[in-house]
């Protein structure tokens, strides 16, 4: 919850949690729902906040080439960018995304389900490795980056183009 929430703590729920399924794997999915519920349960709370004051947090952390590309970045894309963030377990820049999405207005509802969605995939495939793959998980993850991230990216452009289908037939419905 205190990662979600604001405070980093690089990979350390996900090195917990196959830590655990490592060493109960019977266990294993109930440590991923309990990590899926403190994510979403922190991630509300940061979202919530940037819905108070996030648009100055955004102008002041925003203005260098990175920022600003992220920024657009999550403007043109919107909850992908939250999602495939959420979903991977190569860091990236979920804050920025998700404090984007409190300040610029986006549904509460809609953002809940995003995450919730992809912090359901992502830790209970974390569970799945640590609790196959025992102490070796870590191992695994760092050896196939490669592999992880250009999956993320296919999940990225398939959804991406169920965006865009569904963005196009709503634009022939209303003409």
């Amino acid at each position: 919850m205190l990662d979600s929430a604001g405070i980093p703590i690089p990979a350390a729920v996900d090195a917990l949690l196959m830590v655990l399924a490592a060493n109960a794997p019977g266990t294993a999915y109930v440590a991923a729902a309990m990590a899926v519920v403190g994510s979403v349960a922190g991630s509300l709370f940061l979202f919530f906040v940037a819905r108070k004051g996030g648009e100055k947090y955004l102008e002041r952390h925003t203005v260098g080439e990175r920022g600003q590309r992220l920024r657009q970045w999550f403007q043109h894309y919107g909850l992908l960018t939250v999602f495939i963030s959420a979903l991977s377990p190569i860091p990236m820049p979920m804050k920025l995304f998700v404090i984007s999405a409190g300040a610029l207005g986006v549904s509460p509802r809609s953002y809940g389900l995003t995450v919730l969605a992809a912090r359901t995939l992502r830790y209970s495939a974390l569970a799945y490795l640590g609790s196959q793959l025992g102490e070796g998980a870590g191992t695994y993850l760092k050896s196939h980056a490669w592999q992880i991230g250009g999956v993320l990216g296919l999940v990225f452009l398939l959804l991406l183009v169920c965006v865009k289908v569904m963005d196009w037939r709503r634009a022939q419905a209303a003409h």
